[in-house]
């Protein structure tokens, strides 16, 4: 029997139970027969929408840390001050939510495809595209491929090394993803990028310019030597992926799959389920043929995986969960995330290093993250049952400790009732 003694937002130690008279406390928590594992990280959601949403948004903090999520790294939107406020008062204890790590608005090109991103054509763009997310304190910087120019990518990646800037996200297909990281790109949202080392075709599809038109070519002409072969340079340069599959599974079965029904809409605001629709009609125009070739893709993306992790890339469970992800609802999600990454061939460990170790890594912060240890932040999921046997024990959630305080089921569940759609 262990003994985790906190104070304030921090863990003491780690102590045998049978010393707990050494101890005086305001608050003692009997957790016999659970298991207690480091909080949940969601390594890729969304805070987005407008100002239409952003009620709607900050309503989506409880429902994370209900199904134990503590920590999120966003991935760029258009409400930076309101994440940056929220995660103030969370971390005052005056909001309940998880953490939130945030790179404010993205990166693209011209006309870009998000409102409130960041256009970046050229050289001098670049400069004061990261000039402006230094003065916001940015956590990061999160590039996105909407109508950027492989030049503009490479030119913000090489300026965001030099000031010591993270950059993960999209690259444009007409890129080259080895040389980006040459230059200092430190991870990719999604796998597509990876997958364009892995095909003998890579630059000859290229240079058709057809953008992800060349996704299912590259899928089909997949060469396990080349792959393992890129796989291991990413490692080298401690590359991170985050392959984003639950997501992907969500919209491939937009078609096949009634969401009618689902417990989780009455938790999430309509403002927000509205933004589905623009997924689902796109789904709706592919029909039979979007079905088809999502689902190759599911299968490809989900093949990657372990390879990838085999060979020393950090894999970064993300749910890509927010507003316009159609049916990817926050909180849960991530815990589908890992059922997918066991599923792709991870242990039920690594899956779970995937959120709360590598998670943490990517911002150097292994020291406070990644463990139950003396000085790290007490942000602990306590769980029924082991999810080491079986990763949907992750699900059976007994109680919570976030930033030190304690949350028990009933008060998880109050989370959940206050946001409930009247």
């Amino acid at each position: 029997d262990q003994l985790i003694p906190i104070s304030g937002n921090k863990i003491l130690e780690t102590d045998d139970a049978s010393k707990l008279g050494n101890y005086s406390s305001d608050q003692i928590i009997s957790l016999d027969g659970k298991f207690v594992m480091p909080g949940l990280w969601d390594n890729h959601i969304h805070f987005r929408g407008g100002a239409e949403l952003v009620e709607a948004n900050k309503n989506l903090l409880p429902l994370l840390l209900a199904f134990g999520v503590t920590t999120v790294r966003d991935g760029g939107g258009d409400i930076t001050p309101y994440v940056q406020l929220w995660n103030e008062l969370i971390h005052d204890k005056e909001l309940s939510g998880p953490s939130i790590f945030t790179p404010g608005p993205k990166l693209d090109g011209s006309r870009p495809a998000w409102e409130g991103s960041i256009e970046v054509t050229n050289n001098s763009e670049a400069i004061s595209a990261l000039d402006s997310l230094e003065s916001i304190n940015a956590d990061f910087v999160k590039i996105y491929d909407g109508n950027l120019t492989k030049e503009a990518f490479y030119q913000i990646i090489e300026k965001a090394e030099s000031r010591g800037l993270k950059t993960t996200g999209h690259m444009p297909l007409s890129a080259d993803l080895m040389k980006a990281v040459e230059l200092g790109l430190d991870g990719t949202e999604h796998s597509y990028y990876p997958l364009k080392e892995t095909s003998p075709l890579a630059d000859s599809l290229t240079e058709t310019g057809m953008g992800y038109g060349m996704i299912t070519p590259l899928m089909n002409s997949y060469n396990e030597e080349l792959a393992n072969k890129a796989y291991r340079e990413l490692a080298k340069n401690e590359f991170y992926v985050t392959p984003t599959l639950h997501v992907g599974k969500t919209l491939a079965e937009l078609l096949v799959v009634d969401h009618s029904n689902d417990t989780l809409l009455n938790y999430i605001s309509p403002k927000i389920t509205d933004t589905y629709q623009r997924r689902l009609n796109s789904a709706k125009r592919g029909g039979e043929n979007y079905t088809n070739t999502r689902a190759q893709w599911v299968t490809s993306f989900s093949n990657m995986v372990k390879p990838m992790y085999d060979s020393g890339i950090k894999i970064l469970a993300g749910s890509d969960s927010g507003p316009f992800n159609s049916f990817t609802y926050p909180g849960i999600s991530i815990h589908k995330e890992l059922e997918l990454l066991v599923n792709a061939g991870l242990t039920p460990q690594e899956a779970l290093m995937t959120s709360v170790v590598y998670g943490p890594e990517f911002f150097d912060l292994e020291d406070d993250y990644g463990s139950i240890q003396s000085g790290k932040i007490a942000d602990l999921l306590i769980l029924d049952d082991n999810p080491l046997e079986n990763i949907s024990n992750t699900q059976k959630i007994n109680s919570l400790i976030s930033k030190g305080s304690w949350y028990s089921k009933t008060d998880l569940d109050d989370l959940l009732k206050s946001i409930k759609n009247e």
